[in-house]
């Protein structure tokens, strides 16, 4: 069976040799123009040797009879397409209709519609439109006329057959640009030339033991028959063997009689030839048909491939947004719930993001540029559109994604450290304030009822006089306490300035001592008209006594004040603050004296007073003047003289403490001054290798791999200064006078220097796969790489639209300064940006200058292979698909394919035409 995809071979209108011979030899009597048309390719003494088996032949019937047997076979070959078939071809072609009917189903072609009459001028009519197509086909018939066929020349219309044969199913064989008749010998002799007992040297005597047959069958199908078991002393079986095979598995019908090969000196060429010819179609349509489904699966692999890779990108895209979606938020907020443990807290976890969850994203992100530059060269060398990611999932989408979370992020951490500063200040005025306010509530306690008392009513002058130098005493007290409330006050407003968490009972306190104050002046002015009234009447005054409540009272004053100052707590945060209260605490320590004097004249005047009352026998009772005892100034004294040397040590330990965080400043400056300037080395080396292109491409990438290399050796150095850093943060330390770099910028310029690295590799093995995809040499890449150097004076990596024009003039383009020059340049423009970004890539810039070297599958290719498979239909079934394409491939074009809509369409038609199409354009799939 002739494969239908040699449909468009039968239709050839070229003529061959072979067929010039047959047409040159025809005006002689068609037994010597029969057999003297065939040019042997091989040597003249083998023609002569044919010449001379031809010559003997015309002598014996035997050919005739194997012509007459192979070719009516070969017509029923084909008829049997259309439903008929001959039994005599020397009769049934007589009327012209099977012969009409023969030629249009070899040839594909409607010929004229033949006359139904049964007289011998319809025949005569319908011979002559058949003889009129095959000389349409290029085909110079000569003494062969419709008269000849009519009358059932037998010779005359093998002749016919011959030439028809010769021209639709030899003519066209063509072996390594041999044709017709030398390319299907050397076809032969191509496909046997492995096989022990055959040399097929032409197609007579070469085949007539069967080998030759057999050979070719076990060639192309070698389950069918066992070689090896062959014996080629027995020709009949071998013959039969191949004849039996061929019919059963190959649908090739048996056009030749085994023992007529056999029994003949020298079997007939023609016969043998068409036979043989029948093998070469039925083997070059299954080749065909085989490497048609190798093109599709090869294209349906890198196709399956494609949408893995866009798959992933856009579950890591989702992914990372998503994560930075709910960081953003967290980074922006800039609140705490105003307490310092609160704040600690929240540094914490600022940390663990820093270091625990935003790397993992950074190599993710990267990943997802890398992933997504890798799709977009490979969707370009195997001529695929560029691949579009889902709204909001672009490249540029992610990266201004991620500039979000970088501004949110941006002086966080330096606000959480202000944040503490703030807590940590309004901790130390709580205690501050507690502190002053137990003070003045101590004092304060009692006075009320003290000052509301009537007991002066009851005194007798000397009482009452005392009475009255008492509550001047008081005054003089009250007057002191004063500053103490003021600084009360002051520290309440600081507090609520500060936005204090418990600034309530911070108010609620302070009002209710400024009342308390209010009363107590108010009481006090009271007792003061009502004593002046008293006075009038009962005067005394002791001067002994009052003396010393006078003198008594601001020393005991200013001996509260000391104690009060020296058990003050303070915060500083540099080794000058710290010197600064040492130096007023040794100002303090020199009025020390003065006032050991001042504490001997007060003691001297109770003593005084005591020496009297024993000297007059008087008893003494307690001063009336004042609530102010010696043995509490002492006692007073006394503590005051302990809490000197408690203040030198808690300063000194102070010292101490600042003197080491100056060490932490000092040790982390040591280490960022040595990392900050390796970071900006290895920045100025990534840019000198990218300019830098000795060695070539595959160099230039292993000096990159080297710096990768050296980053991830260097990444303790940097783990050492965050340790280091820790200590300092811990320490409270939040400025550092011996170094330009902080954390931030050695965090900042360590993942760009990770960032631009890891760009700059991908690029490389881009350029690495264009050029070894695209088949251009070294010296071409470097010239491109050059010249888009040359002109990328930002070292952006990417042409702005202008600069991309002088890129091209540079390189030999003729771009006229004119409107038909901007056209020309527009064009261009919309083949290198697609997606009018408004820059050009130097990826989209190799492409284009290279565009030419590669050789890629297109869609009419696919097209034509899905046409060879469904035998020159229109559409494909899914049986087809399962039987010619790998499982996996199979279901993936079954489950693509639309159904076939034609009006020859079947049950289950798929439409092969479309879904190739959309491999290569604007699709879903």
């Amino acid at each position: 069976m002739i494969n239908p995809e040699m449909n468009g071979y039968y239709s050839n209108p070229n003529n061959s040799i072979y067929m010039q011979a047959y047409q040159q030899s025809a005006a002689q009597p068609y037994e010597t123009a029969y057999t003297n048309n065939m040019i042997n390719p091989y040597s003249e003494d083998y023609m002569q040797q044919e010449e001379e088996w031809e010559r003997e032949g015309l002598l014996d019937p035997l050919w005739e009879k194997q012509q007459r047997k192979t070719f009516t076979a070969w017509c029923n070959s084909h008829l049997r397409k259309a439903g008929t078939q001959i039994e005599e071809i020397n009769d049934d072609f007589r009327n012209g209709l099977k012969l009409m009917l023969l030629l249009e189903v070899i040839s594909s072609e409607q010929l004229p519609k033949p006359d139904r009459g049964k007289m011998r001028f319809h025949k005569i009519a319908n011979v002559n439109k058949a003889l009129d197509f095959i000389q349409s086909k290029g085909v110079k018939l000569v003494s062969i006329g419709a008269e000849e066929i009519v009358d059932g020349n037998l010779k005359m219309t093998l002749g016919m057959i011959w030439t028809i044969i010769l021209r639709f199913a030899i003519q066209d064989i063509s072996v390594e640009e041999m044709s017709a008749k030398e390319g299907l010998l050397l076809w032969c002799q191509r496909k046997t030339q492995p096989y022990k007992n055959v040399n097929v040297q032409n197609f007579n005597m070469s085949f007539k033991d069967g080998l030759a047959f057999c050979a070719l069958i076990h060639r192309h199908r070698p389950d069918l028959i066992d070689y090896d078991k062959l014996n080629k002393d027995e020709p009949l079986k071998n013959l039969n063997l191949a004849f039996d095979i061929a019919e059963k598995h190959l649908d090739i019908p048996k056009m030749l009689d085994a023992e007529e090969i056999i029994h003949s000196a020298k079997p007939d060429e023609k016969s043998i030839m068409t036979y043989v010819s029948s093998y070469y179609h039925a083997f070059a349509g299954a080749q065909k048909a085989e490497t048609a489904a190798n093109r599709i699966c090869k294209v349906l692999k890198v196709n399956q491939e494609n949408e893995r890779l866009m798959e992933e990108y856009e579950r890591l895209a989702s992914d990372l947004l998503e994560w930075i979606r709910r960081t953003t938020p967290w980074l922006e907020n800039r609140t705490t719930d105003n307490t310092l443990p609160g704040t600690q807290k929240k540094l914490s976890e600022f940390r663990d993001y820093r270091r625990v969850h935003k790397p993992p994203r950074l190599e993710q992100k990267a990943k997802l540029e890398t992933d997504f530059n890798t799709l977009q060269t490979k969707l370009r060398l195997s001529n695929r559109p560029a691949y579009m990611p889902s709204e909001g999932k672009l490249v540029s989408d992610i990266t201004n994604a991620w500039k979000g979370l970088e501004f949110a992020e941006r002086g966080f951490e330096e606000w959480l450290l202000s944040e503490l500063m703030r807590l940590e200040r309004l901790d130390h005025l709580a205690k501050k304030f507690k502190h002053k306010c137990d003070i003045h509530e101590s004092w304060a306690n009692g006075k009320e009822d003290l000052l509301e008392a009537q007991d002066f009513k009851r005194c007798k002058l000397n009482d009452l006089k005392a009475l009255i130098k008492k509550h001047e005493a008081f005054e003089s007290d009250l007057a002191a306490h004063q500053d103490r409330v003021e600084q009360i006050a002051a520290i309440a407003q600081e507090l609520n300035a500060l936005d204090y968490h418990d600034s309530a009972s911070v108010n609620a306190r302070c009002e209710r001592i400024c009342r308390n104050w209010d009363l107590l002046g108010s009481l006090t002015s009271k007792r003061r008209v009502a004593l002046e009234e008293a006075e009038r009447i009962l005067e005394h005054v002791d001067s002994l006594f009052l003396e010393y409540a006078k003198r008594a009272a601001p020393y005991n004053n200013w001996l509260d004040g000391a104690r009060e100052d020296l058990v003050d707590m303070f915060i500083v945060h540099s080794v000058d603050e710290i010197q600064g209260l040492i130096g007023a605490h040794e100002q303090f320590k020199a009025t020390l004296p003065e006032a050991d004097k001042e504490f001997n004249s007060i003691n001297a005047l109770a003593q005084e007073a005591h020496h009297l009352c024993q000297q007059h026998g008087l008893q003494l009772g307690e001063n009336p003047y004042t609530t102010i005892q010696p043995g509490e100034l002492q006692s007073k004294w006394y503590e005051v003289q302990h809490l000197v040397p408690h203040r030198d040590q808690t300063l000194q330990k102070e010292m101490n403490k600042q003197k080491q965080n100056d060490s932490l400043r000092i040790l982390f400056a040591q280490k960022a001054n040595v990392v900050g300037p390796w970071i900006e080395r290895q920045h100025d080396q990534i840019a000198s290798v990218t300019v830098n292109m000795q060695g070539g491409l595959e160099a230039q990438l292993q000096r990159l791999k080297t710096m990768e290399q050296s980053l991830a050796q260097y990444k303790p150095n940097i783990d050492e200064l965050e340790n280091i850093n820790k200590e300092i943060q811990e320490a409270m330390i939040f400025e550092n006078r011996h170094t330009g770099y902080t954390m931030e910028t050695i965090r900042v310029g360590w993942e760009q220097l990770g960032v631009s690295l890891t760009r700059n590799i991908n690029e490389v093995e881009n350029q690495i796969l264009t050029r070894d995809s695209k088949g251009i040499t070294e010296e071409q890449m470097n010239e491109f790489r050059m010249s888009f150097n040359h002109f990328d004076k930002s070292r952006t990596r990417r042409l702005e639209p202008k600069e991309f024009r002088s890129c091209l003039i540079s390189l030999g383009y003729n771009i006229r300064d004119d409107k038909q020059g901007d056209a020309d340049f527009q064009r261009i423009m919309s083949i290198v940006d697609p997606n009018n970004t408004g820059y050009i890539t130097f990826d989209s810039f190799m492409d284009f200058m290279t565009r030419d070297a590669s050789d890629q599958d297109t869609a009419d290719q696919i097209i034509q292979s899905f046409r060879v498979l469904a035998n020159n239909k229109p559409f494909i079934t899914a049986d087809i698909l399962r039987s010619e394409l790998p499982p996996d491939q199979a279901q993936y074009c079954i489950q693509r394919m639309q159904p076939y809509r034609g009006p020859d369409a079947v049950h289950g038609a798929l439409d092969y035409t479309s879904f190739s199409t959309a491999l290569y354009g604007e699709s879903d799939l």
